[in-house]
């Protein structure tokens, strides 16, 4: 049997996706910079598929700019923020995404900012006290905290966030490529400058996203050469993949409550198979509360034990797909960087699982059988 179960990396496309990109592979592939009618049919798709993201979004058309995906995205509300509005102070956590995380610590070592890293608790609860701190000694701040977290599921209250933002006079940008798609997001109440998605964390193809920049804010473009995007970003649109991206988006929100309930009950049905079958398991970050976490992601601690360095080995060779990681270094791996600013046993094994609509059951009895097989009961 195979199993995949890291769809927290990426998704398997929709085949109504695949169906909605074929022609712009097969038929319609004029460049939508062209004025002659291939150009415009082309050119008309990318603006009917971003009036379709915006209005799922709740937010103009105006306000989307597609990207080739969340790290593009990222870099460019950091960076272009940081140029356009002289941006000093950067707030952000130990637990984000390396797309931000990697570009932070590029701005910093270039002397464009300083950077101010949260303290977070053995959770992955961020100390929102100490933002308010920071904010309130500090100016010109841009302040970057994803909505999900991709490792231990924790959900981040960015409405809150926001709002605090709003207060002090500090710009806000959230990565949401774990939650597009998964949760609503109404940007027009909603109180960030910037939020970031990818196509391929919802049924999408990799290599589209998109950036929205909120109508109040106005940037320079991280990319030069060409006045695709208003101006935004210079290169010919990755059409197939907008188009693939606005009929994931759709369909994601479409069947977004039954999704919903239907992955919910495979990731409690699994929390409750493996206390009842693997002696000593224990849950990551917040991935085991279902109010605070991400219901596509669950983060599993194994006992200590030789079993934990052929984990992900042992799994594989069982058609079973899922992502790992440590809290210490070994070898040429570095580990989690998140299960290390979260303080995990670093004796443990970790084992990241994420499901989507298209997982079952009895995978999620097989999966557990397997482990079950693997950690020993005396562990």
């Amino acid at each position: 049997m195979n199993v995949y179960f890291d769809n927290a990396a990426t998704t398997p496309l929709d085949p109504k996706v695949i169906e909605e990109m074929l022609p712009f592979w097969q038929q319609h592939y004029g460049n939508p910079s062209s004025i002659h009618s291939m150009g415009r049919k082309t050119k008309s798709a990318i603006e009917q598929a971003r009036k379709k993201v915006a209005d799922l979004l709740s937010t103009s058309p105006s306000e989307i700019f597609f990207t080739s995906g969340g790290t593009e995205a990222d870099n460019t509300a950091l960076t272009s923020a940081v140029e356009t509005y002289q941006i000093e102070n950067i707030i952000t956590s130990p637990l984000e995404h390396h797309a931000v995380l990697h570009t932070v610590e590029h701005l910093e070592k270039t002397g464009k900012i300083k950077r101010h890293l949260l303290d977070v608790d053995e959770k992955g609860n961020l100390d929102l006290a100490q933002l308010a701190g920071i904010l309130a000694t500090h100016d010109k701040c841009l302040v970057s905290l994803m909505h999900g977290n991709n490792e231990i599921g924790n959900l981040l209250d960015i409405q809150a966030v926001g709002e605090l933002c709003k207060e002090y006079g500090a710009m806000f940008h959230s990565d949401t490529v774990q939650t597009m798609g998964h949760f609503t997001h109404v940007l027009k109440h909603l109180p960030v400058d910037f939020i970031a998605g990818a196509a391929h964390k919802f049924h999408g193809p990799k290599g589209a996203g998109f950036l929205y920049i909120n109508h109040q804010v106005k940037i320079n473009p991280l990319i030069q050469g060409g006045a695709q995007e208003r101006n935004m970003r210079g290169g010919t649109e990755n059409v197939t993949g907008i188009v693939g991206l606005a009929k994931a988006l759709e369909l994601a929100y479409q069947n977004m409550n039954n999704d919903h309930e239907h992955i919910s009950k495979l990731k409690s049905y699994m929390i409750e198979q493996l206390k009842t079958r693997v002696q000593g398991v224990q849950f990551n970050g917040l991935s085991a509360d279902p109010d605070n976490s991400l219901y596509t992601v669950l983060n599993v601690s194994f006992p200590a034990g030789d079993h934990n360095e052929m984990m992900l080995f042992n799994l594989d060779i069982n058609g079973i797909c899922a992502s790992g990681g440590s809290a210490c270094s070994s070898g040429s791996s570095l580990g989690s960087h998140v299960l290390k600013a979260i303080n995990s046993d670093p004796t443990r094994g970790a084992v990241r699982f994420s499901f989507s609509r298209f997982n079952t059951t009895k995978e999620v009895d097989y999966v557990v059988n397997k482990i079950a097989e693997i950690v020993p009961v005396s562990a």
